[in-house]
């Protein structure tokens, strides 16, 4: 749908009473039907999409003043992740830091938050039919109530934020969060993890940020909530925008995070070129990481038969499937792929030489890291997303419904794409017109429990 149009379409419905009315705008249903595909295969069995919510009504619900122009922005990039909530169809997801594109300058490239009060936020959904509807919206805020917001932290390691043309410098906030996967904790709290760090934040059921843990020696100062530094200091070397993007919670509450990319160590070519990234494993009674663990990627062209850039190579999901067993997605933006990991003591490498960076050959640089002796997680493929009709692309979050069956979200960046074409001449977004899809998908053999 166009976002000049002033007179977006929306249908009414009934929401909970607790959600402002502005959150009660109409979902358009724009779901389709799947096909009846053989019993044998992989195949989808419902799609529902969310309707047209324009940004600026949602979060200024939220955090009201927060937002003055949302450039004919609608609410989207919810698909960052998806978690159960409990009840059937209905789940918690989270957003990213927001409206966000590139566009260059001179030959060089600037990000652009062309929404720059726009505060992450905690959204919860309900499938129902085709529809995807918004049943309860959390901010994240910081201790005093206020936006976090999703701005970059840190001059000289975070990209440089400019106004949606690119023309103006914004501020750097270190309070800004650029939130990923979400897990629920048994007393209502959150977890979340964050790119720029990169970080794990502990979050109240209300949205406030308890902790924020961030690596060891990233001197983050300035923030509105507690920051500690737990993590190892090895994730300095994180590429930029490829933090942590996966999270899952364990049974015996552990959290697993995932780092998007390969680390860019010794230098950018090195991750550029690399198939080994890193799940670490911590502990919310120690306050600790416990474990770290090698990931090897399959080759790009294995994960997606038109991509030959190994850079392209991403994980942004990790789901737990009992014990210490996870769902690892591994994609690119058209494909993906979900392998079957068990975290095995065996396969700790935290605090060995893989955790100093002045170790040469570094863990990305090895071309065969199990023939050097590191022991990689061996996993088992369970689905080939990308050979599955109906599924869209940049699936970001995966949950499990039931022993046969996954709801998958994307990530549709709130409409927006790279370029000057991004908006038109009066400053409104010239709408990409993905939406935001849950696509539920059967597996004839289910999630069998073994790698």
């Amino acid at each position: 749908m166009s976002p000049h149009a002033t007179d977006r379409r929306r249908v009414n419905r009934s929401v909970a009473t607790c959600l402002p009315l502005v959150l009660a705008a109409a979902l358009v249903a724009a779901g389709t039907a799947a096909a009846a595909p053989s019993g044998d295969t992989a195949h989808v069995i419902r799609t529902a999409t969310l309707g047209d919510i324009p940004l600026g009504a949602f979060s200024n619900a939220l955090l009201p003043g927060s937002v003055d122009d949302d450039r004919g922005v609608d609410l989207g990039g919810i698909g960052s992740d998806i978690y159960p909530a409990g009840r059937k169809g209905e789940y918690w997801t989270v957003t990213d830091r927001g409206p966000n594109g590139q566009i260059k300058v001179d030959g060089k490239k600037r990000r652009t938050f062309p929404v720059p009060g726009f505060d992450p936020a905690i959204v919860k959904i309900r499938v129902s039919g085709d529809r995807v509807e918004v049943l309860d919206a959390i901010p994240v805020t910081t201790s005093s109530g206020k936006a976090v917001t999703g701005l970059p932290n840190l001059r000289g390691r975070d990209e440089a934020p400019y106004t949606y043309d690119a023309k103006t410098a914004l501020p750097y906030n270190p309070n800004g969060l650029d939130t990923e996967g979400i897990v629920r904790a048994g007393d209502g709290s959150f977890w979340l993890v964050d790119e720029y760090g990169p970080s794990l934040i502990h979050v109240s059921a209300r949205g406030e940020v308890l902790t924020r843990y961030v690596p060891k020696g990233l001197n983050l100062t300035g923030t509105d909530y507690p920051v500690v530094e737990a993590l190892p200091s090895v994730l300095l070397h994180r590429k930029i925008n490829r933090g942590f993007e996966g999270l899952a919670q364990l049974p015996c509450g552990d959290l697993v995070m995932a780092l998007q990319s390969p680390l860019s160590l010794p230098d950018a070519n090195a991750g550029d070129a690399s198939r080994t990234t890193r799940l670490l494993r911590f502990s919310p009674k120690k306050k600790a990481v416990t474990a770290e663990y090698a990931y090897r990627f399959d080759p790009v062209n294995v994960v997606d038969p038109s991509e030959d850039d190994t850079s392209e190579l991403k994980i942004s999901s990790v789901v737990a499937v009992g014990g210490d067993r996870l769902l690892v997605e591994e994609r690119t933006d058209k494909a993906a792929r979900l392998q079957l990991v068990k975290l095995g003591r065996e396969a700790d490498i935290l605090g060995g030489p893989w955790d100093d960076d002045t170790t040469s050959p570094s863990l990305e640089q090895l071309a065969d890291p199990a023939a050097a002796g590191v022991p990689v997680l061996g996993k088992r493929l369970v689905v080939d997303l990308g050979t599955v009709s109906g599924v869209p692309g940049k699936i970001e979050g995966v949950a499990r419904v039931d022993h046969d069956t996954l709801a998958l979200i994307n990530d549709n960046d709130f409409g927006m794409t790279d370029g000057t074409g991004a908006f038109d001449a009066q400053g409104r977004l010239v709408d990409s017109g993905i939406e935001t899809t849950v696509t539920y998908v059967r597996l004839p053999e289910g999630v069998q429990d073994r790698p």
